[in-house]
């Protein structure tokens, strides 16, 4: 919103401060200032000028006209101009030697064109007050010679543009901004829309509303006469264009001025052009509608149409129809004033790409007064500066809306602000804003429920902060500040116009907590365990397409693929919430690789999202006015997915590095194995491990990753195709467990284990098994059979080969074992070794390997 000074001074007695000094204190107030331009400032020795004589010059390619010009001066000035739309006897701005025009563009006397000139006659856009360039300015008749143009014209002003919020759409009108300008500097306001208005003697042309939920106030007036021959004056040409507004004829701009003034926006039509009743409703399928940029819009049932027995005729608060434009040769006008839904202007707005001011300033909400006021300022102005007759009648079309009224205590505000205002102040800011004030509240409100006059909120307040009667007050925004509507704006405005600057800053104490959940401390564990291992934690987005399933090689019963897809979804290539954490890893990957990072340990932890089967399609939408309950709650919950935490690796590369010290070591299956372990050894559970097949693992090299007999992940080396579909490095390893089941295993609270004095005993074993036997059956054999005396073992050497024979592996373990009372005999160890080889022996058909 642009607001020049001089028209803010107009309605607010500002006192003599500058345009910055304004701009700080409506800053204060809560408007957010985008910039402040001057005009005219820099301009100088610009007088009236009449044109006593014209000579045409011949000889060049376009018309030169050598301009015998009197200034009030001792001799008349000669000047050469290449304009043709005055002739003698015109008055006209003139620049003198040495004067100096917008922008700081100074000038002289000169010979051009074989001619002496002795300045310059100027143009509107030469002398910064449009765009205007197609001819020299003709001032009117009469204006003195001599006069300075600068004082005469006032062209000297300043403007402040601010940036307006959509909750304060009060703001998009000088009305407004100077309201908030004159409660900022304690002075007078003065109140545009503060006319007496006449009194109807019938209605205008008819009208009436066919849909309440889009219109509640709709009102006509009639000019006739009107001559549309005649110009807008100059000095609303100057307030429009400073105000960012184009001007396009008297008609039009006499409408813009007013929604810029009052903000209220205002449409005119040709009455010639009308036929029978006019009419506001909602479109009908199929109906179309050229608006008055050119374009035929396909309407939306949705749509908010003014209207008469031709059909549409405009799409209301938004743009009119070109049928009944006001054109070169309208001579009655129908004006148009009305109070439209917000909501259903801003979304048709939307659906059709067609923001105007109008629309702006709609669907921020616009003082439901106001079209009565405005209609009769748009008519009387279009008879003083237009000619046209005011006809007396009036079409006054509404709906019944009862204003709020909200009772909150008094001491509300200073509550939320911490600072204490006591109830004279709270109710002087309040009134200040335009709301109506008065004592307690009916007993029904300060119970919580709500009477039948529209009392509402504050009755829970009062209860919270165990306020008497004498403490509440009720509350009637006024017209123009729809946005008040409960306790907390109400705080706000007597916190804003108290001043920001005057809350004291005060770090909030912090409350008592339990600390971290276990699911939490445990994802922080795993973290930092999987970046000590040398995996690099990334975060992809949670979105996927279902080209992805396919090449992860899911088969189309897997519930994988069963996936929830977003409404509105970043990208139309990826519209599907993850249920596994895995593309978004090897798509990291691939990056990373593709930049000549070849040796890639990634790891992420996160959610996937797995649909309900019985869950209903889509979830249920309540308003904002109250809290759901506890139905609501629970239905909006049985729409939302399973969300189970997840934690996945990708490796590829070298997992050791190669370096001086050696030859490196290429990643494998079995890193991502100990992934696996290293997360299950933060969650305090031992992980059993055996051979499975499962996408998007390669069949020969998956583990299934147990927690007793709940399946917990998989890990291993990746499909070749799975490899070769997303560009991946040859044997790319991965590893993907859930979390949320490691935490429903886990086992309670750590105790402290005793530490013994006594040493260790070692004792070493090699067993010869079969080599399709898993390894974690010898191990869990072997710890069964030790016994109690057994503190740990450890597989340190594999091997196949002649020794052992075709088609059997052996495995070397290192057995630790130690006693909380003694130190262990050979006897008893070597005793503890046999039991174990012989459970082993006894389950998996291990023999001990002899050399």
């Amino acid at each position: 919103m642009k607001v020049p000074l001089s028209w803010l001074r107009e309605y607010a007695d500002l006192p003599a401060v500058t345009a910055h000094e304004v701009a700080d204190k409506l800053t204060a107030a809560g408007l957010k200032l985008e910039a402040i331009t001057s005009h005219g400032h820099d301009v100088k020795n610009v007088v009236v000028g009449e044109v006593l004589e014209i000579e045409e010059l011949t000889g060049f390619k376009k018309p030169i006209r050598h301009c015998r010009v009197d200034t009030a001066e001792a001799e008349p000035r000669m000047i050469v101009c290449g304009a043709t739309n005055f002739v003698v006897g015109d008055r006209v701005p003139v620049v003198l030697p040495g004067g100096v025009l917008p922008g700081g563009f100074e000038v002289g006397a000169r010979k051009t064109y074989g001619r002496m000139s002795e300045g310059m006659i100027c143009s509107e856009r030469e002398l910064g007050l449009g765009e205007d360039h197609n001819g020299i300015m003709v001032l009117p008749a009469g204006t003195p010679l001599g006069a300075d143009v600068v004082e005469l014209l006032q062209l000297r002003d300043d403007v402040i543009e601010l940036e307006i919020t959509p909750d304060i759409g009060y703001a998009l009108s000088i009305r407004g901004v100077a309201r908030e300008a004159a409660t900022a500097f304690g002075v007078a306001f003065r109140d545009p829309a503060d006319v007496e208005l006449p009194a109807a003697t019938g209605p205008a042309w008819p009208a009436s509303i066919a849909d309440p939920t889009a219109c509640d106030r709709f009102v006509l007036r009639e000019a006739t006469g009107f001559d549309p021959a005649a110009e807008s004056p100059l000095w609303m040409r100057v307030r429009l264009t400073r105000a960012g507004m184009r001007p396009v004829s008297l008609a039009v701009d006499v409408t813009n001025y007013l929604m810029l003034e009052l903000g209220q926006p205002l449409h005119a039509f040709d009455r010639a052009k009308l036929t029978g009743e006019i009419v506001v409703r909602r479109a009908a399928p199929g109906e179309r509608l050229e608006t008055l940029d050119h374009v035929v819009r396909e309407l939306d049932p949705d749509d908010i149409l003014i209207t008469d027995q031709s059909g549409p005729l405009s799409l209301a608060g938004t743009m009119g129809g070109l049928q009944t434009e006001i054109s070169a040769d309208t001579t009655d006008i129908v004006v148009e004033a009305a109070h439209f839904s917000a909501t259903g202007i801003s979304r048709g707005s939307r659906r059709h790409g067609l923001v105007s001011e109008s629309s702006k300033r709609f669907e921020r909400g616009v003082d439901r007064e106001l079209p009565l006021v405005a209609s009769w300022k748009a008519v009387r102005m279009l008879a003083e500066l237009g000619g046209a007759t005011v006809q007396p009648g009036l079409t006054h079309t509404e709906i019944e809306v009862s204003p709020p009224r909200i009772a909150i205590p008094a001491s509300h505000p200073g509550a939320v602000a911490g600072v204490p205002y006591t109830k004279e102040t709270v109710v002087a800011r309040l009134r200040q804003v335009g709301c109506v004030v008065t004592d307690g509240a009916d007993p029904a409100v300060r119970r919580g429920g709500v009477d039948p006059t529209g009392v509402v909120t504050g009755g829970e307040l009062a209860a919270k902060l165990a306020v008497t009667g004498d403490d509440m007050i009720t509350v009637t925004p006024p017209s123009w500040r729809p946005d008040l509507t409960d306790p907390n704006d109400l705080a706000e405005e007597v916190i804003r116009l108290e001043g920001y600057e005057n809350l004291p800053s005060v770090l909030p104490s912090a409350p008592a907590g339990a600390g971290l959940t276990e699911g939490q401390r445990l994802r922080r564990r795993v973290g930092r365990a999987l970046a000590e291992g040398g995996y690099v934690e990334v975060l992809s987005y949670p979105f996927i397409s279902s080209a992805d399933f396919d090449r992860l090689l899911l088969p189309a019963d897997d519930a994988r693929r069963s996936a929830m897809r977003l409404a509105n979804p970043l990208s139309e290539d990826e519209p599907l919430l993850r249920t596994t954490l895995l593309p978004g890893l090897l798509k990291t990957l691939v990056r990373n690789a593709g930049r000549g990072f070849t040796d890639v340990a990634l790891f992420e932890t996160g959610s996937v999202y797995r649909p309900r089967e019985d869950a209903p399609e889509a979830a249920p939408v309540f308003g904002v006015e109250r809290r759901p309950t506890e139905e609501e709650l629970a239905s909006i919950e049985a729409a939302l997915p399973d969300q189970p935490l997840r934690v996945a690796v990708v490796l590829a590369g070298e997992f050791e590095r190669s370096g001086w010290w050696g030859v490196g070591r290429a990643a494998s299956w079995a890193d991502a194995v100990q992934a696996a372990r290293l997360v299950a050894g933060e969650a305090r559970v031992e992980l059993s491990i055996s051979a499975d097949q499962h996408e998007p693992w390669h069949p020969g090299r998956c583990a299934a990753l147990y927690v007793g007999d709940t399946l917990v992940g998989h890990a291993g080396e990746l499909h070749p195709r799975v490899i070769e579909a997303y560009g991946l490095p040859p044997r790319t390893a991965a590893m993907e467990l859930e979390l949320s089941r490691l935490e429903s295993v886990m086992p309670g609270p750590v105790e402290t284990p005793a530490v013994s004095a006594y040493p260790v005993a070692t004792q070493d074993v090699a067993l010869i098994v079969p080599d399709f036997t898993p390894v974690a059956d010898v191990e869990a054999a072997l710890r069964d059979g030790a016994g109690e005396l057994l503190e740990s073992i450890r597989l340190f050497d594999v091997y196949t080969g002649e020794q052992v024979g075709e088609g059997n592996k052996s495995l070397a373990y290192t057995m630790r074992f130690r006693a909380s009372d003694r130190t262990l005999t050979v006897e008893e160890t070597t005793a503890a070794r046999d039991a174990a080889v012989a459970v082993a022996a006894d389950r998996v058909g291990a023999q001990l390997r002899s050399s």
